[in-house]
């Protein structure tokens, strides 16, 4: 089995080589990259794994780097490590498709716990996306769920609103479905993280706010009738007020 590949974008030499090490001694095999510029170049050039991403970096800045590998790749797990603890630091991250996030200065035991969940997520996904393009060429066994007008396919992770198609990322396809799979359903945010997210879940729980907020913008508010409802002091359901 091929070692996982991790490429390490960070400016601070002496982090970046402690990083290389412990994860060489953990078994992956590791690239090096001190500026921006230079890691999206060893992005191209090879297929990794997962991308630990410093936000703050010479060249081009660590959420530039990430919105420019978006552009061309949805698949590869980022992890954004910084220094700075402020929520929009975070959710400009997420907003842009990182996988999870960890603050500076951070014990290398929870960030090796974090690697490890974010490659199990990415191989999931990556399955269930192999199973949707098998399953394609059989589109009269699809099994749609639906809530309301609302339907979501899980196999080929097409989701509609009546007629209209919505694009969503993975994140936020997995939060919907997960919502669509218990309707009329209150759940707390520990148990969307569990479901959603894993229990291996290091971070804040209102990352799960986070992601209701941007299903929101896409299923809700453009149609004028609201299906995700917020039950306060519980948490979050989904259900048709029809």
């Amino acid at each position: 089995m091929d070692k996982p590949k991790i490429l390490i974008v960070e400016d601070e030499e002496k982090i970046a080589r402690v990083l290389e090490l412990e994860l060489t001694y953990e078994g992956y095999e590791t690239g090096k990259a001190h500026d921006g510029l230079e890691g999206f170049r060893l992005f191209q050039e090879k297929t990794w794994d997962l991308i630990l991403l410093d936000v703050m970096l010479p060249g081009i800045s660590g959420i530039e780097l990430l919105r420019r590998i978006r552009t061309v790749n949805t698949g590869v797990a980022v992890i954004m490590l910084t220094a700075k603890d402020s929520v929009e630091d975070k959710v400009s991250g997420l907003d842009l498709g990182a996988n999870d996030y960890i603050t500076k200065p951070f014990q290398i035991e929870e960030l090796l716990a974090r690697i490890r969940a974010s490659l199990r997520m990415s191989q999931l996904q990556l399955q269930l996306q192999n199973q949707a393009n098998a399953h394609a060429q059989f589109p009269e066994n699809e099994d749609w769920l639906a809530v309301g007008e609302l339907t979501l396919n899980e196999m080929t992770r097409e989701v509609k609103r009546g007629e209209d198609e919505i694009e969503l990322t993975p994140r936020e396809f997995d939060l919907l479905a997960y919502l669509m799979k218990h309707p009329r359903q209150v759940l707390n945010r520990e148990q969307l993280l569990n479901g959603v997210w894993g229990y291996d879940y290091y971070g804040d729980t209102n990352v799960v706010d986070v992601y209701i907020r941007y299903l929101r913008n896409k299923i809700d508010k453009p149609y004028g009738a609201a299906l995700i409802h917020t039950v306060r002091g519980v948490g979050y359901v989904i259900k048709d007020s029809k």
